[in-house]
């Protein structure tokens, strides 16, 4: 199971889902959870597609940093404070993951003071991120986990084909939002950084996504 993955519905993505499908059917990848930036609209309609289940979920933008909502039923708007966009995941009945919360290189990352002023509401903390440069900021984030009892995943952060199915979970079945937490704290985590130039190539596709919106705007005035 992959926990943060982002699809085409991301500005720094093109992903389509011919390609999800192919590449995590050839990795292993049985469960999904699309998690795009501050939309909802890739989860929904690959949640139709892909012939695995998806798990619908968000990565929202706080005023602190990145924070993914995982069994939502609808979109959460961005540039709520940490605690009130964790408590409108937790009013859909959802899970409240923390990404890459120590990721020092990663402007969108929480960072500690933000995690702990919401440390009650986190359900689950990411202790890997394929994409995080610095492995201290990875293990920085695992320690934490550990000291708080926390219940810890890893994720791809997949924006291209590459990095598909590097950070995976290996889990129980289960039912449920509740019961999907628990075994989510037995299961075994798997996990590998990607090459540092995927960070290029989801530049490059923010840009190419900026230079788009501005030309439409312009072909519309």
């Amino acid at each position: 199971m992959e926990l943060h993955s982002h699809t085409y519905a991301s500005p720094d993505s093109r992903l389509s889902a011919a390609t999800i499908a192919r590449v995590n059917r050839e990795r292993g990848i049985d469960v999904l959870a699309i998690t795009d930036h501050n939309t909802m609209a890739g989860a929904f309609e690959l949640a139709e597609r892909l012939p695995f289940p998806v798990i619908l979920g968000e990565e929202i933008k706080s005023t602190e940093g990145d924070i993914i909502g995982l069994f939502l039923t609808e979109e959460i708007p961005r540039g709520l404070s940490p605690a009130e966009t964790a408590a409108a995941i937790t009013e859909q009945g959802g899970l409240v993951l923390a990404p890459h919360p120590f990721d020092g290189l990663r402007r969108s990352a929480l960072g500690r003071a933000a995690v702990d002023s919401i440390l009650e509401q986190v359900d689950i903390l990411e202790v890997f991120n394929g994409r995080t440069l610095r492995r201290r900021d990875n293990t920085r984030a695992d320690e934490y986990a550990r000291r708080h009892g926390l219940v810890r995943s890893v994720g791809s952060d997949s924006h291209l084909a590459a990095e598909i199915g590097r950070c995976w979970q290996a889990m129980r079945p289960w039912t449920g939002p509740r019961d999907f937490l628990a075994a989510l704290r037995e299961a075994e985590l798997h996990a590998e950084l990607a090459p540092a130039w995927v960070h290029l190539g989801s530049s490059l596709h923010a840009h190419a996504a900026k230079i788009e919106r501005r030309v439409r705007r312009l072909a519309g005035g």
